[in-house]
């Protein structure tokens, strides 16, 4: 976990050269994005204002301080972004607090992984307070290494995160498989020369090069993983 020097490519008896799989947090393993939405209307209904819907299509997998930012620019609230960032991630913690639902397959894909012992990062545009309590849910012993959006410089959509996960996992990011809900974490991951499997949360997203759309987890196995990576 702590070495930093991509593996050698080893092939299993399948051909494949998968090295480690990284995964998005909301949406993809935890059903929460619709959680980040409600947060948001609900804190600026406070502040006087009410969010478009059409909006949630642009915050949604992004990092805090873009879509606090856009929504802040968007309704004219008068409020400064550090303190919008607290309000809405205490919001949010109070919704995992009481209920945090995983996507259907996630249970079953997180104990493929850990029984084949596969190299496993959780990567998430959501900072650290909330990825530690959402693990609690996921199971910490899950993950060799986490990421939190708050944890590097420039986040998804930006391939930081993704470039710091596969090298503390020591993997090359092209042998990396990424299962992500949402554009901008395919694009994040995408730009760190990972291959991408895609489970659309709330907006469509279209097949491309090295780019798997699915419909559920539930279609998504180490089979299926190890069946992107076999050159």
């Amino acid at each position: 976990m702590t070495s930093t020097v991509p593996a050698p490519v080893t092939r299993t008896a399948d051909g494949s050269a998968l090295q480690a799989v990284l995964l998005d947090m909301d949406g993809t393993l935890v059903d929460t994005e619709g959680f980040w939405w409600d947060v948001e209307v609900e804190v600026f209904a406070g502040l006087g204002h009410t969010l478009d819907d059409t909006w949630r299509h642009v915050v949604v997998g992004g990092p805090m301080s873009r879509s606090a930012g856009f929504l802040i620019e968007a309704t004219g609230a008068d409020i400064p972004l550090a303190e919008l960032t607290l309000l809405l991630n205490q919001g949010f913690e109070d919704r995992i607090d009481r209920a945090l639902p995983l996507m259907p397959g996630a249970a079953r894909l997180l104990a493929e992984l850990a029984a084949y012992e596969i190299p496993t990062a959780l990567v998430s545009a959501s900072h650290r307070r909330i990825i530690d309590r959402v693990l609690t849910s996921l199971g910490p012993q899950h993950f060799a290494l986490t990421v939190a959006g708050d944890e590097v410089e420039r986040t998804k959509p930006h391939p930081d995160p993704y470039l710091f996960a596969a090298a503390g996992l020591g993997a090359d990011p092209t042998r990396c498989a990424v299962v992500e809900d949402t554009a901008t974490g395919v694009a994040a991951a995408e730009a760190a020369g990972c291959h991408v499997v895609a489970v659309p949360s709330v907006a469509p997203i279209t097949p491309a090069a090295r780019r798997t759309v699915v419909t559920s987890l539930e279609e998504v196995d180490l089979a299926f993983l190890r069946g992107l990576i076999t050159v």
